[in-house]
């Protein structure tokens, strides 16, 4: 528990920063001139316009506190002091539930008008009530790309009117529909302009070879309660061609906003306006690759035949433009765009007030699903819009939902219910006087609302005792005009009644001109006359107060501009404007910014500091705090939803806002067939298994490819020692007919034997030696005597041509011919 000696503490601190003649109060360190100065200074200063004040004073500020000045003596009549203050000047309570008589006036928006009297610097508060009633009247217009490649989105809305009619009437009792179509501006680049693409721009094209003339924008049905002339109208419809992919879109949406007559806009409506597209649009300044410089006008140019008469005269209009008429005629646009143009219509969007963005199907299957949901999400969210604002006035909201919390820097509600009435309080603060125009006005409304809060302006910065001025008064030596308890004098003259000169030496000791003992006269920025300090000029701002001790430029900066260009300098200190806060006010208050995609604040998770989440929540992070791994799941976060709703109990169950809190649906089931946990055995043997499987597969590879590696190896090696074999010992050709004795081994029955003797006389010993060395590095053991083969019957009856030449039979059935002298050769 604080302590009482703390509180006590904090007051007289605060009293002693508010004491006159020390140079901490803000009224008098201003060295104020005139009532309308002081009352610039700071909301708190007041200004005493008695005459006889602080007589036994050397220097006395009639600037100062109002507590200050009555402690001067000051009369409670004499001292000026005015604030700002809201006067309430039309408020009809608001309505529940539409009229079906037309001329009862349906009220959404509470109070409708109000008076403002603002003194610079100290704010006015009002609040401002928006419910949304049940069964209001809609206005739809559907306005259709008739691209070519819109030619199946044609075929399925023949009959979008009796659907959507029969859906719609689910909501409201009052529903218009009508109809409108675009292609592109038809010039070059941006359609086909030869002569042969006029009538047909398809001319040439076999997948579809007819279709209309190229056109802007074609404005076809009127909106109407007869949802079967919507049908037989868009049954007439053909699609048409243009040269690229970007659409004229834009200049259609304009003309279907501006035209509210032939369009046929009600007052007392929504009005929904549903873009369908497959394609990007064209933007502003792109009409000049065909020429077009002239900016638009914002004006309708439907002609006769209801067509946009000026597409090709003017460029396409941009986004601002397009925002300023939209919001101007209260439409909702809603862009219907394919899958693969989401993101930049999306983008869009946020540029554009009052806009939603749904995915339409390639053939617009979903266009009606498409529209409810659209409409539903327009319904359940209410968003503020200010309307021509001074300039230097500043507007802070503070938005309190459904659940009753004050949302500051918040101007918008969403999951809202039809009935739901919302609460904004809205703090208005001007920064200056308006010498132009001391009366000024301005709007404030609901997006897309026709019901809207008139708002008159007016400044309080003149003193009710300006009025009573005395020019060439004798209190002011003749020479200067009496006013509020002060003299203007002339030029030239200076003192409390124009009574000296400027440089008139016999003035009173300089004493006066100090701030204390052993200061600088006029703390080094002025030089003192006739007991006051007159500040010198300086390039970077202005020197002032009684002593020229403040300036209004060694304030704070952030990133170099003094007071972040947020707020005022006064005498070493930022005066924030509203909005803004900190020493240098770089500190925005306002937190739309801060709020998640669920609605909350920072997520629930965390604390919105100069317009930033600063999440406090332990793991929380992200710019709105939503990514949390660690923080409690959905079913946690729902525990005091369902116990309030299905139980009657939790924190939630003795107030209100349960119902409003808690909007997800919740099914109750008998039993619930949940999985038991894991096995922590199973789960390890299927890990140590699953380690094992894949080391054998491992272990099985490696071995089959060292396998195949190593019979590839053996049969090059084998290779080789064939071959080098067959050429380090080549024997004679005559034997090889010795391998036929393998064969003969096994066969001794043999008819003719030969013994070694005979061979060797025959074939000789040269060719003996051979053959036998032939069995051995064959592996064959040397025939015996009697099994070898008897050649007798292979010699050849051709007798050779010279004794050391033989001949015989190869029992191969080739002849060989034998030599000597181991030659032989192949016959």
């Amino acid at each position: 528990m604080r302590s009482p000696w703390s509180a006590a503490l904090c007051c007289l601190v605060l009293q002693a920063l508010l004491q006159p003649g020390r140079g901490l109060n803000v009224c008098t360190s201003g060295s104020a001139a005139s009532c309308a100065e002081c009352l610039l200074i700071h909301p708190s200063c007041a200004w005493c316009a008695q005459e006889v004040f602080g007589r036994n004073q050397t220097l006395v500020s009639r600037c100062d506190l109002v507590q200050n000045l009555q402690k001067k003596n000051c009369e409670k009549r004499f001292i000026e002091f005015s604030t700002s203050h809201v006067q309430v000047l039309k408020n009809i309570p608001l309505s529940s539930k539409r009229s079906g008589f037309v001329w009862d006036r349906v009220v959404q928006v509470s109070p409708q008008k109000i008076s403002l009297s603002l003194r610079p610097g100290h704010q006015a508060q009002f609040s401002l009530q928006v419910r949304q009633v049940e069964d209001y009247p809609v206005d739809l217009y559907y306005l259709m790309d008739l691209s070519l490649s819109m030619k199946d989105d044609l075929a399925t809305i023949r009959n979008l009117g009796t659907k959507l009619a029969l859906e719609m009437g689910k909501l409201t009792s009052n529903f218009r529909l009508g109809f409108g179509s675009f292609v592109d501006k038809n010039m070059s680049p941006f359609s086909y302009t030869a002569p042969k693409y006029q009538e047909n721009p398809c001319n040439g094209f076999k997948l579809f070879p007819q279709c209309v003339p190229t056109f802007g924008f074609r404005h076809i049905l009127p909106l109407t309660d007869q949802v079967d002339r919507f049908n037989q109208e868009v049954q007439k419809q053909l699609v048409s061609r243009n040269r690229d992919a970007p659409e004229g879109g834009f200049d259609a949406i304009l003309q279907a906003a501006v035209c509210e007559d032939k369009i046929g806009w009600r007052k007392e409506a929504y009005h929904l306006l549903v873009f369908a597209t497959d394609d990007v649009p064209h933007l502003a300044l792109d009409g000049r690759l065909g020429g077009l410089v002239r900016p638009h006008d914002g004006r309708c140019h439907l002609d006769d035949q209801n067509e946009y008469s000026a597409s090709t005269k003017m460029d396409y209009p941009s986004l601002a433009l397009l925002g300023e008429k939209l919001a101007e005629n209260n439409i909702f646009l809603i862009f219907a765009v394919t899958k693969r143009h989401y993101v930049i219509y999306k983008n869009l969007t946020a540029l554009i007030p009052g806009t939603t963005v749904e995915i339409l199907d390639q053939d617009s299957k979903n266009v009606i699903q498409l529209i409810i949901t659209a409409y539903s999400n327009i319904r359940s969210k209410v968003e503020l819009t200010t309307s021509d604002p001074p300039e230097d006035i500043n507007l802070s909201f503070t938005a309190t939902c459904q659940d009753g919390k004050p949302l500051p820097g918040l101007r918008k509600c969403a999951d809202l219910k039809l009935g739901d009435t919302v609460s904004f309080d809205v703090s208005v603060e001007t920064r200056s006087c308006s010498s132009n125009n001391p009366k000024q006005s301005f709007t404030i409304k609901p997006v897309g609302f026709e019901d809207r809060l008139e708002v008159a302006v007016t400044y309080e910065c003149d003193c009710g005792c300006s009025q009573n001025a005395q020019t060439n008064s004798s209190i002011c030596s003749s020479i200067g005009t009496y006013t509020c308890g002060t003299c203007h004098c002339e030029p030239g003259y200076l003192g409390a009644h124009c009574e000296c000169q400027e440089g008139d030496g016999n003035s009173m000791a300089v004493s006066a001109c100090r701030e204390s003992e052993g200061k600088q006269l006029c703390s080094g920025r002025g030089e003192c006359s006739c007991n006051q300090c007159l500040c010198y000029e300086s390039e970077f701002g202005k020197f002032y107060g009684s002593f020229c001790e403040c300036d209004d430029f060694s304030c704070a900066r952030h990133k170099g501009i003094l007071c972040s260009g947020h707020g005022e300098c006064h005498c070493g200190q930022c005066k924030c404007h509203a909005g803004y806060v900190g020493d240098n006010c770089n500190c925005s208050t306002e937190t739309a910014s801060c709020i998640a995609e669920d609605g909350k604040m920072c997520s629930g998770r965390g604390q919105c500091v100069c317009g930033r989440c600063r999440c406090t929540e332990p793991g929380a992070f992200g710019d709105t705090c939503e990514k949390c791994p660690t923080c409690p799941d959905a079913c946690g976060s729902k525990r005091d939803c369902i116990e309030c709703r299905l139980f009657g109990s939790g924190r939630l169950a003795d107030n209100q806002t349960c119902q409003r809190l808690c909007k997800d649906q919740i099914l109750t089931v008998e039993s619930l067939k949940c999985g038991g946990g894991p096995d922590a055995l199973m789960v390890l043997l299927a890990v140590v298994g699953s380690i094992l499987l894949v080391g054998v597969v491992l272990l099985a590879v490696w071995k089959l490819v060292i396998t195949v590696h190593d019979r590839r190896e053996f049969a090059r090696f084998q290779n080789a020692r064939w071959r080098a074999r067959y050429e380090v010992v080549r024997p004679p050709l005559l034997f090889l007919h010795f391998l036929s004795l393998i064969e003969v081994e096994q066969n001794p029955n043999s008819p003719t034997f030969f013994s070694l003797e005979q061979e060797a006389t025959l074939f000789g010993r040269h060719y003996l030696s051979w053959f036998f060395f032939f069995m051995v590095t064959s592996g064959q053991e040397p025939f015996s005597d009697r099994r070898l083969v008897s050649f007798q019957t292979a010699v050849s009856q051709t007798r050779p041509k010279n004794q050391n030449q033989k001949y015989f039979n190869d029992p191969t059935g080739g002849k060989c011919m034998c030599y000597h002298s181991s030659k032989h050769k192949r016959k």
